[in-house]
């Protein structure tokens, strides 16, 4: 089969892979649709993935072509999403129920190979089935939702709270649709993109500017999220926090991104200063508010390119281009 394989830092290329096959307790998706996020680009940068070469791609969605000894849950046929998360379930922070920082933290298109492929290899348990109203060249994007879902579950947003997000990408505009539906009194966005400041008016933030500046809020907000992993973004946002607030680091930063913060005034104000990893308990939830219609992928879906322009998708990611971008094997 075609896959994308990234074989060492700043190199990728399509290449020609041995198909996959099930072990126990698995099945071979065929993707219909491979997201890409801040994450495959870290692993491109050589960061994130523990060992290249890789086949990347973590957000995906298609149809079980076959499937391995002891599956009886799925059936040839059925069209699913995939939660990538790869935990061992036997560490101190599985045994906590903390499974996403686990210390054998593995998962799909990062440790093992990934869906930029025509054909992935998952845990059936690991697979939704999609309802039959849901399009499966678009249940990709419920990946990236499940992380927004873990994000809000972090949050522990209260009613009538005042929300800033910076980063109006696929992942800001999620927390932002999630801050509309958990009783936002405010929802107002940053970004130095107008087409995605266009985006998030469409979708209808309270404001969308290119600075916090811009916006009548003398005491700060109550909940501020980075979605951006921009050193510049981040040192802005920490300062924007009200008393009482709570930061969220949301947006994966560069390893050697540093901000600095005033520990008088963390104490002095009692401000919350947190962070949340991909996914944790919350795939399944994800997969019926996406059903339920929480997101018009037409909206939230800018680019779906063939897999044998993986190499320009990123591209166009790096740049900012569009929102969320999509490859098809």
């Amino acid at each position: 089969m075609k896959a994308a394989v990234i074989s060492a830092p700043g190199v990728v290329a399509i290449e020609n892979v041995d198909d996959p096959k099930p072990g126990p307790g698995e099945v071979v998706v065929q993707v219909a649709a491979c997201g890409l996020c801040g994450t495959d680009l870290h692993i491109l940068q050589g960061e994130f993935a523990p060992s290249l070469p890789i086949v990347p791609g973590h957000e995906f969605a298609g149809t079980v072509v076959a499937y391995g000894p002891g599956v009886t849950a799925l059936a040839i046929g059925d069209r699913v999403a995939v939660d990538p998360s790869l935990y061992c379930n036997a560490c101190h922070y599985c045994r906590i129920g903390r499974n996403n920082l686990c210390e054998r933290y593995a998962a799909i298109g990062v440790t093992v190979p990934g869906a930029a492929a025509e054909f992935a290899v998952a845990p059936a348990a690991n697979c939704v089935r999609l309802p039959d109203h849901v399009r499966v060249e678009d249940a990709a994007l419920i990946e990236p939702l499940s992380c927004a879902v873990r994000g809000y579950d972090v949050l522990r947003a209260q009613l009538a709270s005042s929300v800033l997000i910076y980063g109006s990408g696929t992942m800001g505009l999620m927390m932002m649709e999630l801050a509309k539906r958990t009783g936002a009194v405010a929802v107002d966005m940053v970004d130095i993109n107008p087409e995605r400041l266009a985006t998030a008016r469409t979708l209808g933030c309270s404001h969308a500017v290119g600075s916090p500046d811009e916006i009548d809020r003398p005491r700060g907000w109550d909940l501020v999220i980075d979605a951006t992993g921009s050193e510049q973004a981040i040192q802005d946002a920490i300062g924007r926090v009200a008393r009482g607030g709570t930061y969220l680091q949301f947006g994966v930063a560069d390893y050697a991104a540093r901000a600095t913060i005033e520990p008088y005034r963390i104490y002095n104000r009692e401000i919350t200063i947190t962070g949340s990893m991909a996914v944790l308990h919350s795939y399944e939830r994800a997969a019926e508010l996406f059903a339920a219609g929480v997101l018009d992928p037409d909206v939230f879906i800018s680019d779906r390119l063939p897999l044998t322009d993986y190499a320009t998708a990123l591209g166009r990611f790096r740049a900012g281009q569009g929102r969320k971008i999509l490859v098809t094997p």
